[in-house]
């Protein structure tokens, strides 16, 4: 057995209460003190100095007495704005917030991955530097980190992630080469009407009917105006329009989602005509729409050759029967895609599923559960990882 893994093993107790503290008491986006004090305070007493970066991130360094390069491990933090159906005995006390997409499985790890660096810190041939990244799940994190300065000082030459799934068997690793998560932007259109009574709508313009045209069209423009051949999405999640009445049409209304692909110049032409459509449909019917970008995030592109570096060495964790090539390429998003963007990166994603196979359920979903017995395998796996890609590029 991999020696990180035997002993990530006799941390277990450790990560098992740390993950439950984290899940008792989910954080959301930047607004996360009681995890951020949390961390500091076990990353101090382990030896560290913890840094502040950006927002609400955290930067500690583990090696540096060596000369050599500096390879970046991330865990993120934050939870999901959504309630808890688990009935975990830990389950949050948070209302409205839960772990629902593993971070507090990612933190968990990333402590114990600190705990084995700091035990074995004379050996490590260079720089290893932990970040605990706050707000993945709206896509500000990664970026806020990095224009504060994390991967400089020292500067980062390589990065690496673990997501745990909710499906994989414990301590399986799937992985994907160069651009195998999709981009990610979200937007808020405001569709503007006349309100009038529900008696007369001749007397006004219902914005109602404006974004369900609106709806249409863009869905047309998926259909007629994009080649077949590319993987893209353009989804609406939200649409309010009124307070309940059924009498009254209102002024005003929105509709949220998020378009999602693997071509940066589609996306493009997609925010150019999904602006135009929505002005453009908005104004065929009598009113006024306007789109606001809320956030965007491009796609994890994987560089293969530190992919297939890491895939070694992680397959001297978990075994090489458990790394797992990823069959087809995914239009779910993750902000690490902003760490690929600027240095040879690879997000490993973790077998969790939990031990009743029945229950097994999709992440972001408020009855998800995952299997503990993964924490040592994604512990184990940051660091060996992180040292011998270190010992190799001296």
């Amino acid at each position: 057995m991999n020696k990180f893994l035997a002993r990530a093993n006799e941390l277990m107790d450790e990560m098992v209460a740390d993950r439950r503290h984290f899940h008792r008491y989910p954080e959301t986006t930047n607004e996360l003190p009681m995890t951020v004090k949390y961390i500091k305070e076990k990353l101090v007493a382990m030896g560290y100095e913890p840094q502040d970066c950006g927002t609400m991130g955290i930067v500690a360094l583990a090696g540096g007495k060596k000369p050599g390069k500096c390879i970046l491990i991330r865990a993120d933090m934050d939870a999901l704005p959504m309630p808890e159906e688990t009935g975990l005995p830990f389950a949050s006390e948070h209302p409205g917030k839960m772990h629902a997409c593993g971070h507090d499985f990612h933190m968990s790890m990333m402590l114990a991955a600190c705990k084995m660096l700091k035990e074995v810190e004379d050996e490590i041939e260079g720089t290893v530097k932990i970040c605990f990244q706050p707000n993945e799940e709206t896509f500000g994190g990664a970026k806020d980190m990095i224009d504060h300065g994390v991967l400089e000082n020292p500067k980062v030459d390589s990065a690496l992630a673990i997501h745990i799934g909710p499906f994989g068997e414990p301590g399986e690793l799937t992985f994907g080469k160069g651009p195998n998560m999709g981009s990610a932007d979200g937007f808020d259109i405001t569709v503007k009407g006349k309100g009038c009574h529900g008696a007369a709508p001749h007397s006004g313009i219902s914005p109602i009917n404006i974004g369900v045209h609106i709806y249409l069209a863009l869905q047309e423009m998926l259909a007629r105006e994009i080649n077949a051949a590319e993987q893209c999405t353009l989804t609406l999640g939200t649409m309010v329009f009124g307070d309940g009445a059924t009498n009254v049409i209102p002024e005003i209304g929105h509709m949220r989602g998020t378009m999602r692909g693997f071509n940066k110049e589609l996306t493009k032409f997609m925010v150019k005509r999904t602006e135009e459509i929505v002005e453009g449909t908005a104004k065929l019917f009598g009113g006024e729409a306007s789109v606001e970008w809320l956030f965007s995030s491009p796609a994890m592109d994987c560089d293969p050759e530190f992919t297939d570096e890491v895939v070694k060495y992680a397959a001297e964790v978990v075994g090489p029967e458990r790394m797992i090539p990823k069959k087809v390429r995914s239009t779910g998003s993750e902000d690490f895609a902003y760490f690929g963007d600027a240095v040879p990166a690879q997000i490993f994603w973790l077998g969790g599923g939990y031990e009743d196979v029945s229950k097994r359920i999709s992440n972001h979903n408020p009855k998800v559960l995952y299997s503990e017995a993964a924490l040592p395998y994604g512990a184990a796996t940051y660091v060996h990882c992180a040292l011998e890609w270190l010992k190799n590029h001296k």
